[in-house]
């Protein structure tokens, strides 16, 4: 009875204590001088300050009129460009779980300027590990925001699924659930979001009604719908009058203008290519596409993926074609731009062990010498757009008062030429710097092999 008195007396004068200490005010750093994109797609501005303090941006403005500045560290960025940190919409850091290779894939992007990324379904257990990591800064990675699947019964054949869901029965693990119309979709729902998933992602064979359904429950449960642009069978416009968030691989709407769609995810019929109108906008994508704009839905077009594969084919006549050609890859995300679309920079590809940089540069790229976007409007769609796709816009995507920290320093200017991308010189993720001096290159043993 003495010893626990005693404890309850240090417990209480350990409250009291506590309620007594106020915290350390944060640091606080001043960028100054520099010229910077905001990533909404306007004009660079020069001579700017971005005064941070923690993880936060708490003011910006010309150069030497911000306020509250004394005692702060200064960072003189004269003659360099700030943008903000690059948004990947499209990763898969789990199928199969590998978490070396995540871990060095993760360094990889932060180092080449990306803050946030999208992980698009996978074995959420080590995604969820890596997010922690990342989020309180144990390993250099971007943030993540992830997905938890749903599709129909026949693809839980597929091996990959064996691959993220070891240990438990294919299609009942709450990362990646099988829907049928006996399912319990409140239920799938909400087991799916004690994942901490953002989204739910509508994958595969289910028809247009449990699209819908599901939809409106994740919608309901404060859970964002990122999909195919077709599900199989339901089509491209039966996907969009679903109302979800975000859809996924620009070619899989020209789909729609075909006669009849592949009835599964696992027929792997290319797009009938000649179907498409042949000159000018197609106008069936045009319908598609006034529905996305109004709806406020967004593309992930995953582009450059496309037409890399193009290239490759041309050398090695025997790799299957995909389901659609680069050029025709071209014309879809061109058209969806053009028509409004909001054009996410996705990629769905780790890029290879030797690259030093990441794969968000060869969609940005894309955007600008394929599809036709002006550096700025490349960047607001890897910045802004990006933010937007992880429903994350609020704390992201634009340098702005009160937005996150997530910014990425460069010696010469992007917006005149989009290559200048790759002079980075650190990125800034959460008012912590990571120097592009810095950068470790991956090695083989972290990246494993690919068979």
């Amino acid at each position: 009875m003495r010893l626990f008195s005693a404890f309850v007396l240090l417990f209480a004068c350990g409250i009291a204590m506590a309620a007594d200490d106020t915290p350390a005010p944060e640091a606080s750093t001043l960028y100054a001088d520099a010229t910077v994109i905001d990533g909404t797609g306007a004009a660079p501005k020069s001579h700017q300050d971005i005064l941070v303090r923690g993880e936060r941006i708490v003011a910006t403005g010309e150069h030497g009129t911000l306020a509250d500045t004394d005692g702060a560290r200064i960072v003189d960025l004269h003659g360099r460009y700030v943008i903000p940190g690059l948004i990947d919409s499209h990763v898969h850091l789990a199928t199969p779980p590998n978490l070396p290779r995540a871990r060095a894939a993760l360094r990889r992007n932060l180092y080449g300027g990306v803050t946030a990324v999208r992980d698009m379904a996978d074995d959420l257990r080590p995604v969820g590990e890596l997010a922690r990591e990342a989020r309180v800064a144990e390993i250099p990675s971007p943030d993540i925001y992830y997905a938890a699947l749903m599709a129909g019964p026949s693809f839980f054949a597929d091996p990959r699924v064996l691959a993220v869901t070891a240990g438990v029965k294919p299609g009942t693990a709450p990362w990646m659930q099988a829907i049928d119309e006996h399912t319990d979709i409140a239920q799938a729902v909400t087991l799916a979001r004690g994942t901490s998933a953002t989204a739910i992602k509508i994958y595969a064979d289910l028809p247009s009604d449990l699209v819908s359904a599901i939809t409106r429950e994740a919608h309901r449960q404060g859970m964002q719908v990122w999909a195919h642009s077709a599900v199989f069978p339901a089509r491209p416009k039966d996907v969009i009058a679903a109302g979800i968030d975000v859809a996924s691989h620009a070619c899989y709407q020209a789909y729609e203008v075909q006669k009849t769609i592949p009835q599964s995810y696992e027929d792997h019929t290319p797009v009938d290519e000649r179907l498409l109108a042949a000159d000018g906008d197609d106008p069936v994508l045009a319908r598609l596409y006034a529905q996305m704009r109004e709806r406020g839905i967004l593309l992930d077009a995953t582009g450059s993926l496309f037409v890399r594969y193009d290239a490759l084919r041309k050398s090695d006549p025997k790799l299957k074609p995909l389901r659609c050609t680069g050029a025709a890859t071209i014309r879809i995300v061109r058209q969806a731009w053009q028509a409004g679309v909001g054009i996410s920079t996705g990629t769905d590809d780790d890029g290879e062990r030797e690259a030093a940089w990441p794969s968000v540069h060869d969609e940005i790229f894309f955007l600008v010498r394929d599809v036709g976007m002006s550096p700025l409007q490349a960047l607001h769609s890897a910045t802004q757009v990006g933010a937007q796709a992880a429903a994350r816009d609020a704390e992201m995507g634009t340098i702005a008062t009160g937005k996150l920290a997530d910014f990425v320093v460069l010696a010469k200017d992007p917006s005149a030429d989009i290559g200048n991308l790759r002079s980075i010189v650190a990125t800034v993720k959460r008012g912590r710097e990571y120097p592009r001096a810095d950068y470790r290159p991956i090695t083989q043993e972290e990246w494993g092999n690919d068979d």
